[in-house]
């Protein structure tokens, strides 16, 4: 019997993260005002404030190797590896106020945020049974 190997199709993975309109308006620009061209948006998370950890958007002029990159609403995000997990199902969206205009993250995996609003304290995400 010869040993024939069947391949599945795959089910799409969801998105590590999402944007609503107002970010992927708002990053777009962003990115259009940029004083060179870049590979689009860097999302990462570090160790850092009060609460032990901060979000992290900059311009990423390539994509790494390893980078997760998610296309959304015209918007290329690259995620930095290390951040995957805390960021798994994360929506970032973007808010205007009578004092302040500034991204926000929406992250079902946040167990804390400090009371300034800068950092926040986040578990990854459990592996999908």
């Amino acid at each position: 019997m010869d040993n024939i190997i069947q391949s599945r199709a795959r089910r799409p993975r969801p998105k590590v993260v999402t944007l609503t309109d107002a970010a992927a308006t708002r990053v777009r620009e962003i990115m259009s005002r940029a004083e060179k061209p870049y590979a689009g948006l860097r999302v990462g998370v570090k160790n850092g404030g009060c609460a032990g950890q901060e979000y992290v958007l900059e311009y990423a002029d390539s994509a790494d190797p390893l980078d997760e990159v998610v296309e959304d609403k015209g918007v290329k995000i690259l995620i930095e590896p290390k951040a995957i997990l805390f960021l798994i199902g994360s929506e970032i969206d973007y808010e205007t106020s009578r004092l302040s205009a500034k991204f926000v993250f929406h992250n079902p995996n946040e167990t804390d945020a400090c009371g300034c609003g800068e950092s926040v304290t986040i578990q990854p995400a459990a592996a999908a049974e």
